[in-house]
């Protein structure tokens, strides 16, 4: 498989933050407006009823050339193609899931400086660094901070995602901190118009 880069915009589509509207027209403003990388994440319905959407997403990205990653389920984004899976610090492990996917990649959370460089070690092909501000999109988030992004930024070779709260008011912030690509939610599901949500967050990469 040919891995696509993580760089840019990097939108986190959840139906839960989509403001009642379709999570696929939600996703094809996010990539009319710039977004690179396209994650689905659904933690409410089972995989089966989320397969539609997902396949639709897919799509989507390869019209527009983005990424597309699937959160948590690795049976999922390989049903549906995907490029890669992104998996939590209590999901299946990195050394788990690689058996499964393949040459796939896998993104991996993390929070400090020591689990970057263990998931890096493990083969991860990016790892995503937060929270870095406050924010209401995920229960039991722990807190990290632009500090702890820079830090990771220089322990590891791999790609850094920032994630937490970002939004058109810090995003200039975690591009100054070294992220290679910053992840959002509400910033763009909840937007009025996620296509101009994502074109002004776009912007703070150029």
């Amino acid at each position: 498989m040919q891995h696509r880069q993580i760089r840019g915009l990097y939108v986190i589509i959840d139906p839960g933050a989509c403001a009642g509207r379709s999570p696929a027209e939600v996703a094809r403003m996010a990539l009319d407006g710039g977004a690179q990388v396209v994650q689905w994440r659904d933690k409410r319905r089972d995989k089966g009823d989320q397969l539609d959407d997902a396949r639709a997403i897919r799509a989507l990205c390869r019209t527009h050339g983005a990424t597309f990653i699937v959160n948590d389920h690795a049976d999922l984004a390989l049903a549906v193609g995907a490029d890669g899976v992104h998996v939590g610090q209590h999901d299946l492990p990195l050394g788990a899931v690689r058996p499964i996917v393949g040459s796939m990649m896998i993104g991996v959370s993390t929070n400090t400086v020591g689990e970057a460089r263990r998931a890096e070690a493990a083969g991860a092909d990016y790892v995503a660094v937060g929270a870095i501000f406050p924010t209401r999109s995920k229960d039991l988030t722990r807190a990290a901070s632009l500090e702890r992004l820079r830090e990771v930024r220089g322990a590891v070779r791999i790609p850094v995602v920032a994630i937490g709260g970002i939004g058109a008011s810090n995003i200039s912030d975690v591009v100054a901190a070294g992220a290679d690509a910053a992840a959002v939610i509400s910033a763009v599901c909840g937007a009025a118009s996620p296509e101009r949500a994502a074109r002004e967050l776009t912007a703070a990469f150029r």
